[in-house]
């Protein structure tokens, strides 16, 4: 009896120490040291999928996509630009619309940190990595007031597409920041304008690919391609010169992953909303999130991590 239990002890040993090296489902991505998130206002998969876009079209092919990420309701700018970087939909940061203003709001947020916002994802590695260089360069004025200044390092805004990308490139040549968030509008201008799906908007839209393929080089002559996630996101698509509504063609957007740690020419399966582009950066980076986020990484698009072993995807009648 003796021998049988010294012998069972062994084995169990054994495979405890033996699953101590094999890699968790839950653990970070590894050989991600920088994420770079490339925000377009009013891009529509509609509009990737049939402007000239071969920049995107490599992001696609050599990485993952989600080509019906759901945005929050309604559809709209600040709600959405909110949700992307706070982890969490209106209902728990409170930017119900484009009227917000810190001082000026109707439903305050179920947490906030000291200067009254909701907790984003530049002010949770702030607090986790105070070294960290996090840096923020956006088109649309209105996005400068949906985060924390002291988190970080950098906060430019610029009148046009081109002046913002320039300095978007030199920042990340000049610091290589851990995180790098920009936001191009002229998308957006284009749909308001001319409407979507028009001549115009696909032109923006192959303005925006010009524009993207520019900072993918940037990455490259930094020196930390290897070591960067790159993700294309935005807030809202459109129908006719709008939108704002509950429709397929505005309250869904395409989400584009590429780069370290991804998957190669990868269709995500799983459901994916808007918010979770925070909680996918934290989890990039090892950050743990706040549980006041209701957002959830998209870790398939990661290599070595599955879809949820829980995935419903429907019935079909």
């Amino acid at each position: 009896m003796t021998d049988m239990f010294a012998k069972v002890s062994c084995v169990l040993a054994a495979a405890f120490m033996l699953s101590a090296f094999v890699p968790q489902p839950d653990d970070k991505p590894k050989g991600i040291e920088h994420v770079i998130v490339i925000g377009v206002d009013g891009l529509s998969p509609d509009g990737i999928k049939k402007a000239e876009t071969p920049n995107i079209d490599k992001m696609v092919a050599n990485g993952a996509v989600k080509w019906n990420v759901r945005t929050v309701l309604t559809s709209a700018s600040s709600q959405n630009w909110a949700s992307m970087i706070m982890g969490a939909g209106p209902e728990q940061h409170g930017i119900i619309d484009n009227d917000w203003e810190l001082n000026k709001h109707t439903l305050p947020p179920i947490a906030q940190e000291a200067d009254g916002r909701f907790p984003t994802i530049f002010s949770i590695l702030h607090k986790a990595r105070p070294q960290a260089e996090i840096g923020t360069v956006y088109h649309w004025g209105g996005f400068g007031r949906l985060f924390q200044k002291n988190a970080v390092n950098y906060d430019k805004h610029f009148s046009t597409e081109d002046s913002t990308a320039t300095d978007f490139i030199q920042y990340i040549k000049k610091k290589k920041p851990v995180l790098g968030f920009v936001h191009f509008d002229h998308v957006d201008h284009a749909g308001h304008h001319d409407g979507h799906g028009t001549k115009v908007y696909y032109e923006s839209v192959t303005k925006a690919d010009s524009l993207i393929g520019k900072i993918l080089a940037a990455v490259n002559d930094a020196g930390i391609a290897e070591k960067t996630l790159v993700i294309l996101w935005a807030d809202h698509g459109g129908i006719g010169k709008g939108h704002g509504g509950a429709t397929p063609q505005e309250a869904e957007i395409a989400g584009v992953f590429y780069g370290a740690g991804v998957k190669k020419g990868y269709a995500i399966q799983q459901q994916v909303y808007t918010y979770d582009l925070a909680a996918t950066i934290a989890f990039a980076l090892g950050v743990e999130q706040p549980y006041a986020w209701t957002g959830r990484p998209v870790k398939p698009v990661f290599k070595g991590l599955d879809e949820p072993r829980n995935l419903w995807l429907g019935e079909k009648p």
